[in-house]
């Protein structure tokens, strides 16, 4: 392949995962709109985002596997088209249950598209040096993706309706669908390998349903019998993959990668990362939009600085692994990412300005930015080159997943202070029962603004003063939740920090990979 058809067909991958990548945040300018227009509340914005990042977690590894089997270029492009047919349902929908079924859709697409855009790497770039930029600036491309989802969504929304983000998916995921069948080469299919359709089938199952359970808990009980009963089957699942990835003569993964402390330190610091991001994009974003009413062009200009740290960091992140090694980089991304996070939580108030703003969200950005391509590297380099797409499939699996237990855990920290802190103060005002449980409603449903202003019209001093308490209870109650969730994420890009001191060797990976499928490294 020559250089310049080398370039085009990393290019075209790029869009591949730009698109992917976008519709973890995208959605997160349209919260407010999504929860007034559909009068979701909270727990069901939770589905909205965490729906896309289920499927996307559930069925990466059987995508990455099939990928390595039958093709990986093929099985992206089916990807594409499966994410495309999802955007159109959520652009057409009027009801969330549809919606929600959209992202589902939409995340089975970015699972079997995404895996490839990390293996094909290797195959496009023989050389370890040419990897380790092509890996940096994969990194930039899917910071840039995360970080302009709040940006352009914003935009689309003040232009449009929060359809919008879904025909741009549409109309985006055409233009990558006839970029990848155009531009990008074929890989060999290892036809005469079986595809490991029951550890699919366990491993699948197991993680959905634990998924699944963590949130719907929040609305259930994490104590129900129901949600007690699915965790169980959740383990019994997990123990049974175990048992046959390690009989299988053809696994989805070798369960002695995990052996591998490079392999396992990347998978833990990959779902350490999204758990602790979407802190910011999900919490942030829905705080500013609820507290401070920010405008959807306003939302998008306060998350320009998070977007800039990212894509900077992140370009400069795949320079210093190819020089350092893997280790440093992720030990100071994590820890300037929990920097950031504490920052934002100490400066989060009702009153927070731009600059400050600008500030702790651009110091996250720096953190989270410096992650992403020693995160890949490091995953991929550890285990044999035809097990790529595995590798890719797992740092990925443990991205989303950690997207997904990051807005389900800390959504139930958000929610339950939104709910018994609201309820405590509520009583301490002297709201009666019956009122307390119409302003809990409007808080959580998205409607709380739009009824305080309409009874203020025209209300008594008293009332109003009343009214005024009452607002500062609910914002009170947000801002507590947020604070908790914030604080959660801080910590654990900590022990992230320390996970990647211990677990990640010294120097460099790019001159070696594994000696064989067993789990010996060559360090």
């Amino acid at each position: 392949m020559t250089r310049t058809r080398s370039h085009i067909s990393f290019v075209a991958l790029l869009v591949i995962l730009f698109l992917t990548f976008l519709d973890n945040t995208i959605i997160s300018a349209v919260l407010t709109s999504v929860q007034s227009n559909l009068h979701a509340g909270v727990p069901q914005l939770q589905w909205v985002v965490g729906g896309y990042a289920l499927t996307f977690a559930a069925f990466m590894l059987i995508f990455g596997s099939i990928g390595d089997i039958l093709g990986r270029k093929k099985i992206m492009l089916v990807g594409v088209v499966i994410f495309i047919l999802g955007a159109v349902v959520c652009a057409m929908s009027t009801d969330l249950k549809v919606l929600i079924l959209g992202r589902l859709i939409m995340g089975l697409g970015a699972a079997a598209s995404e895996p490839a855009t990390l293996a094909l790497i290797s195959r496009i770039y023989g050389s370890r040096v040419t990897q380790s930029r092509a890996f940096g600036i994969w990194a930039a491309v899917s910071g840039l993706a995360l970080a302009m989802g709040p940006i352009l969504g914003g935009s689309l929304l003040s232009a449009w309706s929060w359809q919008s983000v879904f025909w741009f998916n549409v109309a985006f995921g055409s233009a990558a669908l006839i970029a990848g069948f155009a531009f990008i080469p074929k890989d060999p299919a290892r036809l005469k390998q079986r595809i490991d359709w029951l550890g699919f089938l366990a491993g699948g199952t197991a993680l959905s349903l634990l998924i699944y359970a963590t949130i719907q808990g929040e609305t259930l009980g994490y104590r129900s019998g129901r949600i007690t009963a699915i965790f169980c089957a959740s383990i019994l699942l997990g123990a049974l993959f175990y048992l046959i990835e390690k009989r299988s003569k053809t696994p989805m993964i070798t369960p002695s990668f995990f052996r591998i402390p490079s392999f396992s330190g990347s998978i833990f610091i990959a779902f350490a990362s999204y758990f602790s991001i979407f802190a910011i994009f999900f919490f942030v974003a829905l705080y500013l939009e609820i507290i401070q009413s920010v405008s959807a062009l306003r939302l998008a200009l306060d998350f320009t600085p998070l977007l800039l740290g990212i894509v900077i960091s992140a370009v400069y992140s795949g320079k210093w692994m190819a020089r350092e090694g893997s280790r440093i980089p992720l030990g100071a991304g994590c820890l300037i990412a929990a920097i950031g996070l504490f920052g934002t939580r100490h400066e989060m108030t009702p009153n927070v300005s731009f600059p400050i703003l600008a500030v702790v969200l651009g110091i996250s950005g720096i953190g989270f930015g410096l992650l992403v391509a020693p995160l890949n590297a490091t995953a991929i380099w550890s285990l044999p080159q035809k097990d790529s797409g595995v590798a890719a499939s797992s740092v990925n699996t443990g991205r989303e997943f950690g997207a997904v237990a990051g807005v389900a855990i800390l959504g139930s920290m958000v929610n339950g202070q939104l709910t018994n802190h609201l309820t405590a103060r509520l009583i301490q005002l002297g709201i009666p029962a019956s009122f307390r449980a119409l302003v809990i409603n409007a808080v959580t449903t998205g409607t709380f603004n739009q009824q305080a202003q309409a009874v203020t019209k025209g209300a008594s001093l008293d009332v109003k003063t009343i009214i005024d308490k009452v607002v500062s209870a609910a914002y009170g109650a947000l801002s507590h939740g947020l604070n908790l969730a914030l604080t959660a994420a801080g910590i654990l890009m900590l022990v992230a920090s320390l996970v990647a001191v211990r677990l990640i060797p010294r120097g460099t990976l790019a001159h070696s990979r594994l000696a064989h499928s067993g789990g010996v490294e060559n360090h």
